[in-house]
């Protein structure tokens, strides 16, 4: 008998795997976990239904989230990564010796120790000494921080459930608080073509444009992601992601990757005109 998972990307689009086995199904106090193994996809995980990352494209997410603030802010020391319980974002950050420590703050910790025990190879991002894991609300964590972060990474899932609270104007305004005089933040930006994601994607852009005064979005092909189309948000609060980008430095670091390029940091920021256009009427 063959077995599938089917994620709606809308009521009248659905992305179907064929999979081989499910390795693991849990309801925390947060979310349902899932994760399924395909031929395809190798191990991928499902947060409430949606496909969060699998073993054959985390590394663009993961990559386009680290390396394109690292390659432009010259001087990261201190690092908050809110969300990233499956630990793969610290791991990236950590091809970077110039990095002191790394803050994670994860609401769920039924999803970390899951990624601890099915993607240990990724999930190794969270044991290095410079990492401390904080199971709190990310809000929370942020609203007594102030000028203490060089980057801020929001690599929480979506801006609805539990991590609603992530893609606020609170929340923003808490990052720019947090940050440094010249700090980052960079932000997962969702996916602009179907309708829905589409009015996720101009509310962020409205708030974090009012909130910084550096805004600039870029995108990448990941698979899963619904369209297989995925934008990021660069938000600062003095660096441009193409004026200040550091592309001979960056690549005398000799940092592997699979993904990243200099040459692709630079076209991440070249946009189809329909995403320009609606971004531009949310300034």
């Amino acid at each position: 008998m063959e077995m599938w998972f089917s994620q709606l990307h809308t009521a009248n689009v659905k992305l179907n795997v064929r999979i081989d086995r499910q390795l693991f199904s849990g309801e925390s106090e947060f979310q349902r976990i899932d994760v399924f193994e395909s031929e395809d996809l190798g191990k991928f995980v499902v947060l409430d239904g949606d496909i969060v990352f699998s073993d054959r494209d985390e590394f663009i997410y993961d990559e386009m989230v680290t390396h394109v603030p690292m390659a432009v802010h010259p001087n990261v020391k201190k690092v908050l990564i809110i969300g990233g319980g499956d630990g793969g974002v610290a791991k990236e950050l950590l091809n970077y010796s110039s990095i002191e420590s790394i803050d994670v703050v994860e609401s769920d910790k039924m999803f970390v120790d899951v990624c601890r025990d099915i993607f240990p190879e990724i999930s190794s991002g969270l044991d290095d000494e410079r990492v401390t894991v904080y199971y709190r609300d990310g809000l929370r964590f942020l609203r007594n921080k102030s000028n203490e972060y060089d980057l801020i990474i929001n690599d929480s899932t979506d801006p609805f459930g539990h991590t609603e609270g992530l893609f606020t104007k609170e929340f923003y305004g808490s990052c720019y608080k947090a940050l440094k005089e010249d700090g980052v933040m960079v932000y997962q930006h969702g996916s602009p073509f179907y309708g829905e994601d589409q009015m996720a994607c101009r509310s962020m852009h409205r708030k974090v444009y009012r909130s910084f005064p550096i805004s600039r979005v870029y995108q990448a092909h990941i698979p899963t992601c619904p369209s297989g189309y995925w934008l990021f948000g660069f938000a600062s609060k003095k660096y441009h992601p193409l004026n200040d980008f550091r592309a001979q430095w960056w690549n005398e670091q000799k940092i592997p990757t699979r993904y990243y390029t200099t040459n692709l940091h630079r076209g991440s920021f070249m946009l189809p005109k329909y995403v320009e256009d609606l971004l531009e009427e949310e300034e």
